[in-house]
Order: C-alpha cells, then sequence, then structure tokens
C-alpha cells in the first residue's frame, strides 16, 4: 500500500504523520529530531513510500541529506507555498494539524519542491555569510566609535583602516576616562580585523583551487566574492532549463500583474537569493565606455547587459594574458 508522510518539524521533537493513497490516517507520533529516529520510526510502520514531506527551513538540509542516506524519498517543500495550503485547509495551528495537512499535500501532489543544496555549496555559503558578517560588525564598532567621541567634540573625520587606531588614540589622549572606554573597542576591532583577513584568506583558497569559479573572474568586474556567490547559489547548473531561468530564481525579472484589461509590468521581483542578488548588482565592468556599466553574469539580466569579455584595459593597464583566467588569485596577500 502507497503510503505518504508529512513532517512538521521543530528543533528538539518532530511531529510525522503517516497516511494512505485514500487520505486516511495511519500514525500520528512526535519523535525527536535526528534522521536515525524519524527513519526508525517509518521502517517500524513499514509499507511503501512515496513521498515524504518537509518544510524547507534551518533543519531542513541536515534532515533531507540524512533521510536521503536511508533510501527514504523525501522532498523539501517551499515555504511561503506550504503556508498559504495549510493556512487555507485547517483552523487551529498546531504541529499535529501541520503534519497532517503536509501529509495531505505529499497525498494530492499540491506542492512545489525546492533544491537542497549539495554540503560544498553549503560550505561555500557559510563562509561567504561568516565573512560578511565580521564584516558589518566591523564596520559598526567603527561607526560606533565614531558618533560616540563626536557628543565629545571629537571628530575622527577621514582616515585610514591602519591609521583609524592611531587616531582614537590621540584624540581621547587628554580624555582618561574615554580612553578607558575605547581601549576594550580598539582591542575588539583589532581582533576582528585579524579574524576578517583570515577568513578573507579561506575564501581567496577556496576560489584558487575551483576552475569554475576562476573561468567565472574572467568577465569583467567579477572578483574572488561575486564568482564564489554565484558558484554557491547556483550549486548544480542542471537544474535549470536555460540560463535566462537564473535571472528568475535570484529575483532579477520583473514581476507582471494580469486581470481582465489590466495588464502591466512591475519592478524586479527581488525574489530568491538576495546575496546573489546584490554581488550581481555591485559588480562593475571596466570596459572602453567612460562611464562604468552594472555587470550581470551570462543569464542573470538581459543579454544587452552581459560584459564583453575581452574589453580594452584603461590607462595603459596590462591586459592579463590568455592562458591563465584568473592570475590576481594566485597573489600572496
Amino acid at each position: 500500500m502507497a503510503h505518504f508522510v508529512g513532517l512538521d518539524v521543530s528543533v528538539q521533537e518532530t511531529s510525522v504523520c503517516v497516511v494512505d493513497d485514500v487520505g486516511k490516517v495511519l500514525c500520528e507520533r512526535k519523535v525527536r529530531t535526528e534522521p536515525e529516529d524519524i527513519a526508525v520510526l517509518l521502517t517500524s510502520i513499514g509499507g511503501d513510500y512515496v513521498r515524504i514531506g518537509i518544510e524547507a527551513g534551518p533543519l531542513s538540509q541536515w534532515l533531507v541529506s540524512g533521510l536521503t542516506e536511508a533510501d527514504l524519498p523525501v522532498v523539501c517543500v517551499e515555504t511561503r507555498h506550504m503556508k498559504a495550503l495549510l493556512k487555507a485547509q485547517q483552523v487551529n495551528k498546531s504541529d499535529r494539524n501541520d503534519a497532517r495537512g503536509i501529509a495531505q499535500m505529499m497525498r494530492v501532489g499540491l506542492f512545489k519542491p525546492v533544491h537542497v543544496k549539495t554540503l560544498v555549496s553549503q560550505e561555500q555559503r557559510m563562509l561567504l555569510t561568516s565573512r560578511k558578517l565580521v564584516q558589518r560588525k566591523l564596520m559598526d564598532i567603527e561607526c560606533d566609535m565614531r558618533g560616540t567621541l563626536r557628543n565629545f567634540g571629537l571628530k575622527v573625520g577621514v582616515v585610514s583602516s591602519i591609521g583609524y587606531e592611531a587616531r582614537i588614540r590621540n584624540l581621547v589622549e587628554g580624555f582618561p576616562r574615554l580612553a578607558a572606554i575605547m581601549e576594550p573597542l580598539l582591542t575588539v576591532r583589532r581582533v576582528m580585523r585579524e579574524q576578517l583577513a583570515t577568513l578573507h584568506k579561506l575564501l581567496l583558497n577556496a576560489v584558487r583551487v575551483d576552475p569554475v569559479c576562476r573561468r567565472f573572474m574572467t568577465v569583467p568586474g567579477v572578483g574572488p566574492i561575486v564568482a564564489l556567490t554565484y558558484r554557491a547559489s547556483v550549486d548544480q547548473p542542471h537544474r535549470f532549463i536555460h540560463s535566462r531561468a537564473v535571472g528568475a530564481h535570484v529575483g532579477l525579472t520583473p514581476k507582471r500583474h494580469q486581470s481582465g484589461e489590466i495588464d502591466y509590468d512591475g519592478g524586479v521581483s527581488k525574489c530568491g537569493d538576495s546575496m546573489l542578488r546584490a554581488m550581481a548588482l555591485r559588480s562593475r565592468a571596466v570596459d572602453a565606455h567612460p562611464q562604468q556599466e552594472v555587470v550581470m553574469a551570462e543569464g542573470l539580466g538581459h543579454a544587452g547587459c552581459s560584459a564583453a569579455r575581452d574589453a580594452p584595459c584603461h590607462r595603459g593597464s596590462r591586459q592579463a594574458p590568455r592562458g591563465d583566467p584568473a592570475p590576481h588569485v594566485d597573489r600572496r596577500h
């Protein structure tokens, strides 16, 4: 008999609901949120499992990988689509009702599956987000020190990153209490700069050994961060029918509203990966045109926005040889 399963996942426990092909509930139980415990429960019930549904979330990638290794047909469902369906078919929200609703969605096939990224892609993504986190907190500390000292008439002004600490110490030299407050902040800033450099070196090392990232960096305006972001976000290119679909996947295509005689295109949808969208819009091309234009990697936008591969260099700068697609990655920092 065909069985369909719904999993409503929380941090500690997971609600499991098993239904047959006519929608009859066969089992409802809670187990620990561990792939092994879920697999043991489903194996003890028996039956031919057709689909096991789980909502996309922080633990979904780990659970999907574990259940897939146990030869269970698990499907990860898009969050907003599942929320709309569960809200339409139930009055009282509970873990038990959510698991039952997910099981019924698997039975009727009314769901939208999402791609679960590979372990390598997840590690690359974590490296990018960790580096961005440290960089953002470092900027917050520097801006906070600037704003705090301004209340006492001490203006930091324009200063380089290397001379920032000496500038702060010079300003608070005649204020012993302010100097005592600034000292821990300067220590934290110094440590964060060191760790940011460590994370950035890890990022460069990852790009240096990845041939796909090195090929991306042949596009003018695409550096290591943009290349690795694109690599981690796309993950497996074969899941896209054509390259133009990547633009819609990251929210760089216009929205459309059509109802009766009303039909118009709006702004870009801004759905999908916000990090890749930001990196694509911030990358700049150096070409013959005096104004630098935004570079859209192939498949991220209109064909007219794609950068030319053989763009001439400005100000007498030497062009990189064709033999090495990304020579600047091998520079030692």
